[in-house]
């Protein structure tokens, strides 16, 4: 049996020496090997590359300068990059006992899975090294909302949180992937409908160094959860609902200063045009922006565009106000909510366009990419 075990690190130098000494005991009769794929501002890398020295089976590492999609990319660098097709995920930590890796195999050499999950949620499991009863509440509420958004893949899948799994990278789209951050077991059972077998494990306490959870992940969370389930316009959607609250609120209150209602309007949509663009760079069209043009040249597309849609509809607010006798901010309302889906497909198809010669796309070619965007990678 050939496994390469995964091991994404953002400063755990303190965990290395332990961690491969464990690793290689579990791993006894196995050809295997470890790969650090490390993201860390300490000094994990050299203690990596000391312990790789005399250890008992071969370590590798790499050191990313730049820490492209956090955790989850760190682990698509890792399986892409790993000798062998079998992949073993585990955390740098100590978390995750390398003296369960047997029973992952084990368990895989059956043959009837593509995937299997060590769980802290069945049979003698247990989470008890999340730090507090926040954390653990924080991480079963996780997982209900996780399941309930997708009852279908994660049938019979009690953690789908969880960072400890053996998986053959053969059965995973590995380019397919869209990673946000550190929940990479739920970007791969989300894409792809995959065989799962669960294992217990006890979830054990840090041996060294503190927990990396935080705000920002549990925001990177929502937003890859949200994507996976309905795609990149609910996303969109999302960030375009909130820069309408934002914009009606703003015309609200200068209007309430006595502001005429035409120029509140125009400073709320110039607000939230910018503040929507900046969102949009980090939560919906991350994965575009390398192959699309530079960050001021679509700033400068969307600016543009989301102007010349204001101007049409500040006209359009006047009408319905003048017209048909509506208020204001019900008149604005109504010119976002169809604004929308015109202000999607001009960023998705023009925005963020890769960058190449020739012509434009077909007609065809449109429908397909707008269908894509739409539909992409909800569950079917």
């Amino acid at each position: 049996m050939q496994l390469s075990i995964i091991v994404p690190t953002y400063n755990e130098a303190p965990n290395v020496a332990e961690l491969v000494r464990r690793i290689a005991v579990a791993t006894r009769g196995v050809d295997a090997e470890i790969l650090f794929v490390d993201d860390s501002t300490d000094a994990t890398p050299d203690v990596v590359r000391e312990v790789a020295t005399a250890a008992p089976l071969p370590v590798r590492l790499i050191h990313r300068d730049v820490a492209t999609a956090g955790l989850g990319g760190a682990v698509v660098a890792g399986m892409q990059a790993a000798a062998f097709d079998l992949c073993l995920v585990m955390d740098g930590d100590l978390q995750h006992p390398p003296e369960d890796i047997p029973a992952l195999l084990a368990r895989h050499a059956a043959g009837d899975v593509d995937i299997v999950v060590a769980s802290r949620y069945i049979g003698d499991g247990s989470a008890q090294g999340l730090a507090d009863r926040t954390r653990v509440f924080v991480s079963k509420l996780s997982t209900l909302l996780t399941r309930a958004m997708f009852p279908i893949r994660l049938r019979g899948v009690s953690d789908p949180m969880t960072g400890f799994f053996l998986v053959d990278r053969r059965s995973v789209d590995l380019d397919g992937l869209r990673p946000r951050g550190f929940k990479i077991l739920l970007e791969m059972l989300a894409r792809r409908s995959l065989r799962v077998a669960e294992i217990p494990f006890r979830f054990a306490d840090r041996f060294a160094g503190e927990s990396k959870a935080s705000v920002r992940q549990g925001v990177n969370f929502l937003v890859q959860l949200t994507g996976l389930r309905f795609g990149k316009m609910s996303l969109f959607a999302v960030i375009g609902g909130l820069g309408a609250l934002t914009n009606l609120a703003i015309m609200w209150a200068l209007t309430e200063l006595g502001m005429h209602y035409i120029p509140a309007a125009i400073i709320g949509s110039e607000v939230t045009i910018i503040g929507n663009f900046l969102l949009q760079e980090r939560f919906v069209f991350q994965d575009m922006r390398a192959d699309a043009a530079g960050t001021w040249t679509r700033f400068a597309k969307s600016f543009a565009f989301n102007n010349v849609e204001a101007i049409v509809r500040i006209p359009v607010i006047a009408l319905l106000v003048n017209t048909w006798h509506l208020s204001s901010v019900i008149a604005a309302a109504i010119t976002l909510i169809v604004a929308f889906v015109v202000r999607f497909m001009f960023h998705s198809l023009v925005v963020y366009a890769p960058r190449r010669a020739g012509a434009p796309s077909a007609a065809r070619e449109l429908v397909d990419e707008i269908d894509a965007q739409l539909m992409s990678p909800g569950e079917l």
